[in-house]
């Protein structure tokens, strides 16, 4: 008999850009984010939605490691190519509820292009912790 409850541990999971895992990678999140319509006729006392369409967007926290996005960012000045790529993120914690009833969560963001703003340089004589990146993306599709 199982007494205490197991939720989702955020700790368990795994990220992948281009297929390598992001072995530097803290916190990664992929949002789904509905256009939504609302309306009512006369007589209705509460509206009506509607989904029209949706935005999809991510972020990922990393400890730099890497010059991945330095590289893309070079590409792009070079060639004037957007950096497109496909971002993928595991959930897989077994040892939680969610996971004994429906298995491990797997999204596939494809056509992501970073957005915001990009550090290139931090220097820091008062800090005490290490450099991180926080990179968004716009998703064009998920799968």
């Amino acid at each position: 008999m199982q007494y205490n409850k197991s939720p989702i541990s955020l700790r368990e999971g795994r990220a992948y850009v281009e297929g390598v895992e992001v072995y530097d990678a803290i916190k990664m999140e992929i949002k789904f984010t509905p256009d939504i319509w609302t309306g009512r006729q006369l007589g209705e006392r509460s509206p009506s939605s509607r989904w029209l369409g949706y935005t999809i967007t991510g972020s990922m926290t990393r400890r730099r490691a890497t010059k991945w996005l330095q590289d893309a960012i070079k590409k792009y000045l070079d060639t004037g190519l957007t950096p497109e790529f496909t971002i993928q993120g595991i959930m897989d914690d077994p040892n939680s509820d969610y996971q004994a009833v429906n298995g491990p969560e797997t999204v596939t963001a494809v056509g992501c292009v970073p957005s915001g703003d990009f550090l290139l340089m931090a220097l820091d004589s008062e800090a005490t912790g290490v450099l991180e990146d926080v990179v968004n993306f716009n998703i064009k599709d998920i799968v």
